[in-house]
């Protein structure tokens, strides 16, 4: 079995420990992720486990033979090769092998003794079993299915890859690691530039891969079904924990409720004694009692807590008032020469709806967002926004927007309303800009950094619908929780597109699906009143359907114009029904309240001791809890009716 091993492993940067005593193993079969906080060293220890920098100190054991292939997050270009030729380029090791196997063949010819053919033979079958395992002979199959599933067309195999953007040089560079089939895998970030066709995919061939692999990610979902085993770098420390990451996270949650407990005690007694020094400091008799407590103070060893467990609640500006709708579309089109990307949409979105837009890439995902948003005015059909409705627009591209010489912080208080001015550094340090990182000048930031400095700073402002395109890039695990509750608490209407599974079911409340037009096929767009999770559950069961139309004799089709129509009056019906339930559970949750109050007051010695207040609680007791189950009974109905009008869009 291929196996690298690492003990007791030391690396510092100046005086800063980036990794103490660190120990590892990865094996074949190894399903593994590295998780930390941002600047934990995950991507320093992925280099030292792929050879490409040294450990101060430490051991480090590889089998012979075992081939690691590694996965930076960026900074990979490709030019001088089409795509074909520049995937091909991943066979560099089979290569190597045919040409030992050529020379091994030819001292087999000139071998005359016994023994050494017999070693000569041994060696040509081992390096004919080795190509064989690489894929080589079949690398045109491999080549073509592992490009395809990252979202390449046929149409891109002769193309020059200095052609493509930086996040599809990104795709080419995971092919390439992929294709090469080596004993461990090491990938750093891969799906930030995937779409989640592509990821999908990409956790499709990990479960089938037979080697073994260590991953660093963002995307909860995306670990969760890929690995079963998390390690932890934490204060250069590296923890093993068994279970996929939400298990993970459960288990730390209750080992960290004793570090909680230690890291407030320890700061009680900081304050304690840092109160002590500045009452003796400046007094001759006590100098010297104060100047203990000061060196006492300084070799003590801090408990600091994981920034995922630092919960920063951020706030943002209540959405001005505005009407029951906030947006209609009637029969949007969009075209790009003859390619027509948005056919015929139609939708009709109330305030206070999460819309997740869904499909696969060249879908019109993107493009539907900057029409809504307002930033793209040639297009087919006609757009309605509700009365007061304002909207706010986030896109990959609004990085590029920023530019200027003053300071990240100076940037932010010159665009946020005072009220938030002191909340600032809060929220500048759950989108990752933390300590003299909020000093930086703007026109110094990365692309990545740009990009949540962006979404910052549109949250900032005043509206009541926000079209969100990919929110979640450029985010870590615990910045997406926290923008994720911040939205969650927003009362106006939001409109996103984002690869992130988990926050697609997470705050979604309806799917929009785009499909594009193939070949005599129309480009076409379906509502599903449920969340994401839903929307994959009914595409799922989509075969299943089919058969049994098919098995169902023919009825007279529809017009078109019939067919909306009862489309229409059908949402017109579900959003009744929504109206109607989440009335009845607001009442039921102001009675239950009103019941644990009597509860609580029939308790009371002066109201227990007193037949006749007590007989009065009692009685109001029993009625509210004959008006709570006549509402839970309103409720069921209405709950059962409105899932069989969404079952049945």
């Amino acid at each position: 079995m291929a196996f690298v091993q690492f003990s007791n492993i030391n690396l510092a940067f100046g005086d800063r420990d980036i990794l103490k005593e660190v120990s590892l193993r990865l094996a074949s079969g190894s399903r593994s992720c590295l998780s930390g906080a941002n600047g934990s060293g995950k991507s320093t220890l992925m280099k030292i486990i792929a050879g490409l920098i040294p450990a101060d100190s430490g051991e480090r054991a590889v089998q012979k033979g075992c081939r690691v292939s590694y996965l930076p997050q960026s900074g990979i270009n490709h030019k001088g090769l089409c795509l074909r030729d520049e995937a091909e380029t991943a066979f560099g090791f089979a290569h190597n092998l045919l040409e030992k196997l050529e020379k091994t063949g030819e001292l087999l010819q000139q071998a005359k003794d016994g023994s050494s053919t017999q070693a000569l033979i041994e060696e040509h079958h081992n390096l004919q079993e080795q190509i064989e395992e690489t894929g080589y002979y079949r690398r045109e199959a491999a080549v073509s299915s592992v490009l395809s599933g990252l979202g390449f067309s046929a149409k891109d195999l002769p193309r020059d890859t200095g052609e493509f953007s930086g996040g599809w040089q990104m795709r080419i560079a995971l092919a390439k690691v992929l294709l090469e089939k080596p004993d461990i895998l090491l990938l750093d970030e891969p799906t930030n530039y995937l779409d989640i066709e592509a990821r999908a995919w990409l956790e499709d061939w990990l479960k089938n891969f037979s080697g073994g692999y260590l991953l660093v990610s963002h995307d909860r979902y995306f670990l969760d079904v890929c690995v079963n085993e998390v390690y932890e770098l934490f204060n250069g420390n590296l923890k093993r924990y068994a279970g996929n990451y939400s298990a993970y996270e459960k288990t730390r949650q209750v080992e960290l409720a004793g570090l909680v407990k230690r890291y407030e005690e320890q700061k009680e007694e900081i304050a304690k004694t840092e109160a002590l020094i500045r009452r003796f400091r400046y007094k001759a008799t006590k100098a010297a009692f104060a100047q203990e407590l000061i060196k006492r103070l300084e070799k003590m060893e801090r408990v600091e807590l994981p920034e995922s467990f630092k919960k920063i609640n951020i706030g943002f500006p209540p959405p001005p008032h505005c009407g029951n709708i906030a947006l209609t579309l009637e029969n949007i089109g969009k075209s790009y020469g003859e390619r027509k990307v948005l056919s015929g949409v139609e939708l009709c979105i109330e305030t206070g709806e999460r819309l997740v837009v869904a499909g696969p890439n060249g879908a019109g995902k993107t493009t539907l967002l900057r029409i809504i948003s307002g930033g793209d005015k040639d297009f087919q059909g006609s757009i309605k926004y509700g009365s007061g409705v304002k909207t706010g627009y986030f896109s990959q591209d609004a990085a590029e927007a920023l530019e200027g010489t003053e300071s990240i912080i100076e940037f932010m208080e010159a665009q946020s309303p005072t009220a938030l001015i002191p909340k600032l550094r809060d929220m500048l340090g759950a989108f990752l800009f933390r300590g003299d990182d909020v000093y930086k000048s703007v026109s110094v930031l990365s692309g990545g950094e740009k990009s949540r400095l962006a979404l910052l700073t549109m949250l900032l402002k005043p509206v009541n619908l926000l079209v969100l395109d990919e929110p979640t890039n450029h985010l870590d695990l615990y910045s997406k929780d926290i923008l994720l509750d911040a939205l969650n608490k927003f009362s106006g209407t939001i409109i996103f597109v984002s690869h992130d599974r988990a926050f697609m079911e997470a705050l979604s409340t309806k799917t929009l699906e785009l499909r594009p037009g193939t070949g005599s096929s129309p480009a076409a767009a379906k509502l599903f009143y449920g969340n994401y999770a839903y929307y994959l559950d009914r595409l799922s069961n989509e075969g299943t359907d089919a058969k049994e139309k098919r098995e169902t004799p023919p009825v007279q089709q529809k017009s078109a114009e019939e067919t909306r129509a009862i489309d229409k009056q059908r949402q017109t019906i579900i959003r009744r029904l929504e109206r109607q339930e989440a009335e009845i559970l607001k009442a039921l949750e102001e009675l239950e309240r009103e019941k644990v109050r009597l509860e609580e007051e029939i308790s009371l010695p002066d109201v227990y001791s007193n037949a006749e207040k007590s007989r009065k609680v009692k009685q109001k007791i029993d009625e509210i809890t004959t008006v709570i189950e006549e509402k839970t009974r309103e409720w069921e109905t209405a709950a059962a009716e409105l899932e069989e009008n969404k079952l049945s869009v």
